[in-house]
């Protein structure tokens, strides 16, 4: 893969930045993390090159400098918010974070609940942590928010939140998405540390948009229809113009929240705040480690189209409303981008077409796959009355990998026989077909006894980070089985089945 983002160089200049906002307040500061810290998949896509984990390669370098508090929204935990890289729920992936913050050799010192109101569901979630020794803070909404700023802060706005005890100079506050309460959690801190005699400061840890790159690049356009359902729009941070004259970006959110941020910073301080505008409370270099614009500017246009399908597939599962779904499509047209500029998606509708063609499909649904491999190959693969299309389409791909004759059967009958013989006659299952997961799991059994199935077994990791389209929604075990090999999954927004319940 061509490079167009250089890590090391990111790293290096994120933390000195981070440094430099720590010696300006005093040796105590609230770090509030945008986006995501850790398995950053999207600016992977965005800037290839860029390493997913590499904020958590900077927090391991400060980790004797640094507390973490992970704060949650109780209203995400009630609807079962989830986080789409890994297809589980807001608290599931709070559970994932503090495991994976361990295995990189750093505590979470405490997780919030924020906006809590003895919520059934995130009662549970609180019990759950506490009863695993975890310290659990709720946080409830800050009274006179947003126009009192007098009630704000004050005992009865951010003092009647428990102060969370911290003792280190970095304090980094995040949270598994946007809207999860890491602003008024880092303000509410403040407050406390002012009223104990502590002049602590708050920076944003940022990486989208990029301040130093033009409104229209592509990269910021990504950000845009990364978080269409938010309904962010990037626009020229006119506090930073008004103050010193040069353009930056930022997003509408912040822009608009900066006046009253100010304001709460102003009153919780006593003195004048020294932000003049949203750009200036980030901490991001990432516009500076940008390589080969070319190479960022091609990932990105493809990573819009990849939103696009994936907004399109929500609003099909009822998940969005159609004014998200037609952002998403005004976005993609703005940059002059069409679904078929993504390499597989063509491929992978003719091969469906191709398996109506030859009667192969299940039920009547005709369902194709197509992969483009690191050399460029595009391989394809189509549903059968034995296999699921994306358990064709990983078949056929180690075999190409792996030098393998086409139409060699890598899965003997006993196997699949096997196998089908459960899901019908034991567990009643209505579809015996094999998902990509039962496949993976047929083909390591083979691999025991077949020496062809065990190189195709061996060629599975070459795939990570292929691209893929589906004509179909992927069912669970289709889209579960394409995640952990590490895929970039777009599919039509189209089920599988007839069936409501199976879909």
């Amino acid at each position: 893969m061509r490079k167009g983002f250089d890590n090391e160089k990111y790293l290096k200049e994120q933390t000195s930045a981070i440094l430099e906002k720590v010696e300006q307040f005093n040796d105590k500061l609230y770090l509030e993390f945008g986006g995501k810290l850790l398995f950053d998949y999207h600016a992977a896509r965005v800037l290839p090159g860029f390493d997913p984990n590499v904020k958590m390669r900077l927090l391991q370098k400060l980790k004797d400098k640094i507390n973490v508090i992970l704060c949650i929204y109780a209203g995400d935990i009630e609807r079962k918010k989830i986080r789409a890289d890994f297809g589980i729920t807001y608290d599931s992936d709070a559970f994932k974070t503090i495991d994976d913050f361990k295995e990189w050799g750093i505590d979470i010192n405490a997780v919030v609940i924020t906006r809590y109101e003895n919520q059934l569901s995130s009662k549970s979630f609180k019990n759950k942590l506490e009863r695993r020794g975890i310290n659990v803070y709720t946080h409830k909404f800050t009274k006179g928010y947003p126009t009192d700023v007098d009630l704000i802060v004050s005992d009865e706005g951010y003092g009647a939140n428990e102060k969370i005890e911290t003792n280190k100079p970095i304090v980094i506050v995040t949270g598994p998405g946007p809207g999860s309460g890491k602003l008024a959690t880092c303000l509410s801190q403040l407050y406390h540390e002012y009223k104990n005699g502590i002049n602590a400061g708050y920076a944003k840890f940022e990486t989208f948009p990029i301040w130093n790159l033009p409104l229209d690049h592509k990269v910021n356009v990504a950000y845009e229809a990364a978080t269409v359902d938010l309904k962010d729009v990037i626009m020229i941070d006119h506090h930073h113009l008004n103050a010193y004259n040069i353009k930056t970006v930022n997003y509408n959110r912040d822009i608009d929240a900066f006046p009253l941020v100010r304001r709460i910073i102003e009153k919780i301080t006593g003195k004048p705040c020294s932000y003049n505008s949203p750009t200036d409370m980030g901490v991001n270099r990432a516009g500076f480690a940008i390589i080969d614009d070319d190479i960022v500017q091609k990932a990105a246009h493809q990573e819009i189209i990849q939103r696009y399908f994936r907004c399109a597939c929500e609003y099909a599962m009822g998940i969005v409303e159609k004014d998200i779904l037609v952002r998403s499509e005004l976005i993609m047209k703005n940059i002059g981008a069409k679904v078929e500029d993504r390499q597989v998606v063509m491929p992978a509708r003719n091969a469906a077409l191709d398996a109506q063609k030859r009667g192969k499909g299940n039920e009547g649904i005709f369902c194709g796959a197509a992969i483009q491999l690191a050399d460029g190959t595009i391989i394809t693969g189509q549903n059968t009355p034995l296999m699921h299309a994306a358990s064709s389409l990983i078949l056929n791909a180690t075999k190409h990998l792996a030098g393998l004759p086409k139409k060699l059967h890598l899965l003997p009958r006993n196997i699949t026989d096997s196998v089908t013989f459960l899901k019908k006659e034991i567990l009643k299952g209505k579809m015996v077909s094999l998902d990509l997961e039962e496949t993976l799991i047929a083909l390591s059994i083979s691999a025991i006894s077949n020496p062809a199935a065990q190189l195709a077994l061996e060629h599975l990791n070459q795939l990570e980070g292929c691209d893929v389209h589906m004509t179909h929604i992927p069912t669970p075990g289709d889209e579960a089985g394409l995640r952990k090999l590490g895929v970039h999954l777009t599919s039509d927004p189209d089920f599988s089945s007839k069936e409501l319940f199976l879909n």
